[in-house]
């Protein structure tokens, strides 16, 4: 992660922005965080540390990829169990009439609010790859914020509608599994097994061996879900976490081979068809921007 898109930790609970504030933290030997609530909603991203979060009088502990939702007027704090290791994380905050206008955009933005107050659960574990589709976004954001380039605060704009509306989807999938029978079931299934196991062969053939089904059916039934192919989906995600690491200062080449890709030359077409530049020009890009 580049180090010029890091804030400076502050013990301030409350907005300077009218619609939302992004942060990202990097901390060591960090002092105790009091317990405390806000009039806004806290949305919460784990990267690295021995750390729990404390939201009233449950205690969850936490590890990569955690997404934590936090309600206005819900007292909760980080618990530092080592302060020595580095404690990493996005912390992204909206206010009240920011997120009721959104509402007014589409209910589908309330989505998660919604599930965490009725559920009153607050803390979703994520895969890595779940969870670097979620940080390609944020990292989208911090750049824009960071940059002063044209149509800024447009890209700005469609940047937070993305991530807000990402989080929903993500969530709405984890926790609002469809009935649609076997192969609703089965379906849903595949994608689980994709996410698992997304470095390793995920041919129609491998899939079909492992659920013991026809592969034209798998075919049928992702075609049907998802309008793609499941080689096309599979690509989607193994670029989507090659760009995550790339974005992290990952030695490109070493990315491509464990994120699934055969070889070089396979995965630099698919990034340059994908994201329009080469996988150096995608890095070089980003990091003039964040020199602006």
């Amino acid at each position: 992660m580049k180090k010029k898109l890091q804030t400076a930790f502050s013990s301030r609970q409350y907005m300077l922005s009218r619609d939302f504030e992004l942060y990202y933290y990097n901390d060591r030997n960090l002092k105790k965080v009091d317990l405390h609530s806000h009039d806004y909603y806290e949305f919460y991203f784990f990267l690295e540390g021995n750390v729990s979060i404390r939201i009233r009088k449950e205690q969850f502990e936490l590890k990569f990829g955690d997404i934590v939702v936090i309600p206005p007027g819900y007292a909760h704090q980080a618990v530092i169990h080592d302060a020595e290791i580095p404690y990493r994380r996005f912390v992204f905050w909206i206010s009240r009439d920011f997120f009721l206008h959104l509402l007014e955009l589409s209910a589908d933005y309330g989505y998660l609010i919604r599930y965490v107050l009725e559920n009153q659960r607050f803390v979703f574990h994520n895969d890595r790859v779940v969870f670097n589709g979620v940080q390609s976004r944020i990292f989208s954001l911090l750049e824009e914020l960071h940059a002063e380039r044209f149509a800024r605060e447009a890209r700005i704009s469609l940047c937070v509608s993305d991530l807000i509306l990402h989080l929903n989807r993500v969530m709405y999938e984890k926790t609002h599994l469809q009935s649609g029978g076997e192969e609703q079931s089965l379906y849903l299934r595949i994608l689980d097994y994709i996410e698992e196991h997304v470095e390793e062969e995920l041919s129609l053939d491998h899939l079909a061996a492992v659920f013991f089904v026809s592969k034209y059916h798998i075919a049928h039934i992702f075609k049907d879900n998802l309008g793609i192919s499941v080689h096309q989906y599979v690509l989607k995600k193994r670029l989507a976490l090659c760009r995550g690491e790339i974005l992290s200062g990952e030695n490109i080449t070493e990315v491509c081979l464990s994120c699934g890709f055969q070889d070089y030359s396979s995965f630099y077409r698919a990034f340059k068809k994908e994201y329009g530049m080469s996988p150096r020009e995608f890095r070089e890009r980003n990091e003039s921007h964040c020199r602006v």
